[in-house]
């Protein structure tokens, strides 16, 4: 299909579907092979050979299976990532199942090595408040803790698959997000953290999989709403090593990730229209590209790339480092004063081009997608499993596919599976996968066609009865009009004269109301008009029009002495805090004068080392006018306040005299 997605150089591929599409295997454990046994997916080719690239659309009596592999999507993955998607057999063969209660007590409930899919959905009555979690891993001693980071660092440098982080996610910050990483790295003493010896576990028992049997899984589910058929791929990791690999924001024991492919059907066909990612704090159409946006959507016949953030393993639409923002929860008011601050630095004074939240901490998301790539056409393929609301381990295991980390904003916490949220209650993306992407108000083209068609003949019908009634309630106020006339000038019928001017005011405001209507009709018509006018063309609006915030890269600024801008950046923070203690112990007696000068001079030093000397002098001397500006407000008040007054009463007394000479 072309870039501009007309329906015009659509291409498809002919003949029997089933016999075009060659399928991977759906195996996996009997549980599985049970779940796709009674699909109509059963008895496909041989395992071995690729789906065939289908162009554009596919056959409309495809099996569901065969959609899947159609669209099935290329994910690239970055240089250093260990983690890769699997099947959920082997992680239950090395996890244990936990209770916690409501009062904070844990149950052991099933151990390491006995745990599968049976004793995982098996029905337990447990009281309200427990939670159902597994454990992957435990914590490891000193000395085994050394040997197991040791050995993972010795396997990174043998396999060539250690992680360069490029310019450092703290010299890509100012002063102040640095502050805020410190209270966020602080805060984890009083939240729950894992240790990198977990995500050290994890990582040379996956590797060790791996290494018996080489495997990428995608669990797969299509269903039908709102007139648009959704390709749900779901991808299971071991792990989440995010923060203690790529110093991001959380490590946590499994990851279950999501794509969603939208089709719609026309001349017993299926097209792709949309594609949505799940991502972060991404929410609602933010999530979704247009097929046709070749700027934001890389696609490889009728397969979409995804680019795997490193660790984190969110997905994104473009090669490249996101950022990504924690906001500290810092109180309201305090959160105010910040912004009001922050508003007038910008707005009023004009030292920065939009306001900043002094409160975030900056991290980086790599997904540069120059690592290994999984898929059609690439050098691993994909095992594709169907799964639905009948498959047990998904319908029937409500808990955390990994430990509960008792991290009170869930950062540390494991995920729930494909089709449940942490506290059991349904996930949006399962149940709802239109409105998960913000599709609700989007249907599909041919729908779209159809109802505006629709929606223009209602109103060209309507058009048609405004102007009946707006000629009928003309002749009756024009009638209440002419006995409003003969009775003037005869008081004792003022009664019926004020009843007949009130029904007047109410007919000419309901006749108002009908012209309104009908001179508004006519502009909607024209627009509707010309919408419908470009869809039957096969025109399209802009691929982005639904975006309220577009996730992009991150461009990584080239920095001054660049080797020693990192260094500062990790160690600033520290050299600061130990520069007020020796002001503390050594020069107390000149505390405030030693901190503004060790304040200025961090400054500086800060904007050598990021090419931004001139602007700092100029914010420099901002400060310098405002600080000076009140230090004379609050010794000169009195005097300040008599000026005001004095020019504000010979301002009065020169405007009043010119009216008097007027």
């Amino acid at each position: 299909m072309g870039d501009d997605g007309l329906s015009t150089q659509r291409e498809v591929l002919g003949g029997s579907a089933a016999a075009e599409l060659n399928s991977a295997t759906v195996g996996g454990s009997a549980a599985c092979r049970g779940a796709v046994a009674h699909s109509p997916s059963a008895g496909l080719p041989d395992e071995t050979e690729a789906p065939k690239q289908w162009v554009a659309g596919v056959p409309a009596g495809l099996s569901d299976l065969e959609l899947l592999r159609a669209f099935e999507p290329v994910v690239r993955y970055t240089h250093g990532e260990q983690f890769f998607p699997c099947a959920v057999e082997p992680y239950l063969a090395r996890c244990s199942l936990w209770a916690r209660f409501a009062d904070g007590r844990e149950e052991l409930l099933v151990d390491h090595g006995e745990l599968d899919l049976e004793k995982l959905t098996q029905v337990r009555e447990l009281p309200f408040g427990t939670l159902l979690y597994l454990r992957f891993a435990e914590q490891s001693g000193v000395a085994e803790s050394a040997r197991l980071l040791t050995e993972v660092r010795r396997r990174r440098r043998a396999t060539a698959t250690v992680f360069h982080p490029g310019i450092g996610r703290l010299a890509r910050g100012g002063f102040l997000p640095r502050i805020a990483d410190a209270l966020f790295s602080l805060s984890f003493f009083v939240r729950g953290r894992f240790s990198p010896v977990l995500a050290a576990v994890a990582e040379l028992a996956y590797a060790r999989l791996l290494e018996e049997d080489e495997r990428f899984v995608y669990y797969g589910r299509v269903t039908r709403q709102g007139g648009w058929t959704c390709l749900q791929y779901w991808f299971f990791y071991f792990y989440n090593n995010w923060r203690s690999a790529f110093h991001g924001v959380n490590d946590h024991e499994a990851d279950w990730e999501n794509v969603v492919v939208y089709l719609y059907e026309e001349d017993d066909l299926l097209w792709p229209e949309w594609v949505a990612y799940a991502c972060h704090e991404f929410q609602g159409a933010d999530l979704r590209r247009r097929w046709d946006d070749r700027e934001q959507l890389e696609v490889i016949g009728t397969h979409p790339v995804v680019y795997a953030g490193a660790g984190s393993h969110a997905s994104y639409f473009r090669p490249g480092e996101y950022q990504s923002v924690v906001t500290l929860p810092w109180p309201g008011w305090i959160r105010k004063v910040a912004r009001g601050l922050s508003l007038f630095w910008t707005r009023v004074l004009g030292q920065a081009e939009k306001p900043r939240d002094p409160f975030r901490v900056p991290f980086v998301d790599y997904a540069r997608g120059d690592g290994r790539a999984v898929g059609p056409g690439q050098s691993a393929g994909w095992e594709p499993i169907l799964i639905d609301e009948d498959t047990p381990w998904v319908g029937g295991y409500r808990g955390l596919w990994g430990q509960y980390g008792y991290d009170p904003i869930f950062g540390e916490n494991a995920p729930a599976g494909p089709m449940y949220n942490r506290d059991g209650s349904l996930r949006r993306s399962w149940h709802d996968p239109v409105g998960f992407a913000g599709l609700e108000r989007e249907p599909p083209p041919p729908l779209a066609v159809e109802l505006l068609a629709q929606q223009c003949r209602e109103l060209e019908a309507r058009q048609l009865e405004l102007e009946s009634l707006i000629e009928e309630e003309t002749r009756a106020l024009q009638k209440l009009g002419t006995q409003l006339l003969g009775l003037d000038g005869h008081p004792h019928l003022e009664s019926r004269h004020q009843r007949l001017r009130e029904a007047a005011q109410e007919r000419a405001a309901r006749l108002a109301g009908l012209r309104d209507e009908l001179a508004e009709n006519r502009g909607v018509v024209a627009a509707l008009g010309h919408r419908l006018e470009l869809l039957e063309r096969g025109q399209k609006t802009s691929p982005r029009a639904h975006l309220r915030r577009l996730n992009e890269p991150v461009p990584c600024r080239a920095l001054r002495f660049h080797r020693m801008a990192e260094t500062w950046g990790a160690a600033s923070l520290s050299v600061i805090l130990f520069g007020i203690v020796a002001i503390l112990v050594f020069a107390r007696t000149w505390l405030w004068a030693g901190l503004v000068v060790l304040v200025v001079a961090f400054v500086l030093m800060e904007s050598v080392l990021r090419g931004e000397y001139n602007q700092t002098i100029t914010r420099l001397a901002a400060l310098l006018a405002i600080t000076s500006s009140v230090v004379l407000i609050m010794h000169f008040w009195l005097w300040i306040i008599v000026a005001l007054l004095f020019g504000l009463a010979v301002f009065l007394l020169v405007q009043k005299g010119r009216e008097l000479r007027r």
